[in-house]
């Protein structure tokens, strides 16, 4: 089970710790974070009941998140290079830099919005979570996160058309 383990640590790591990099926006708290999540995998192991391992480690990193939110109360901004990491390397450098100013300013409209809504655009376009998974993760039902998503990107579109 060891062997296993590492490898799902090996596999998920970067997934996970962008997931946790998002919701506390501290480099270190992400990587402390990321740590309590597979420490907290590996306590309990014996719950995983065989679904989707991604979907059960991002609800466990969600739980770490709650309890760390919780004891600190608190949120920061973002670190401004989040998401450079995440660029195509075929665009020019001009793409890239249209880009990098989208994603900046969207991620600006999303310190705004409620958590719910926050956690449900983050968790699905930018995590790439289904919306099975990512309602698993924020254990709701599917048709309120399709709601909180939707919500959650009207609020984005509305934000960006104010600003034109």
């Amino acid at each position: 089970m060891s062997n296993n383990l590492d490898s799902i640590y090996t596999i998920y790591f970067h997934d996970i710790y962008r997931f946790l990099l998002s919701l506390c926006h501290n480099h270190h708290t992400a990587e402390d974070l990321v740590q309590e999540t597979f420490f907290r995998a590996h306590l309990n192991i014996e719950n995983y009941e065989g679904e989707n391992i991604k979907t059960w480690l991002f609800t466990v990193a969600h739980n770490a998140f709650i309890d760390y939110y919780r004891k600190h109360q608190r949120t920061d901004v973002k670190e401004p290079n989040f998401f450079s990491s995440l660029f195509d390397k075929k665009k020019t450098t001009e793409e890239t830099v249209e880009i990098h100013d989208e994603i900046q300013k969207i991620i600006e409209m999303l310190k705004d919005l409620p958590e719910k809504h926050k956690y449900a655009v983050l968790l699905h376009d930018f995590h790439g979570l289904s919306y099975h998974e990512a309602a698993q993760v924020m254990k709701v039902r599917q048709p309120y996160f399709k709601v909180l998503l939707f919500r959650g990107r009207q609020a984005i579109r509305n934000r960006k058309a104010g600003e034109k």
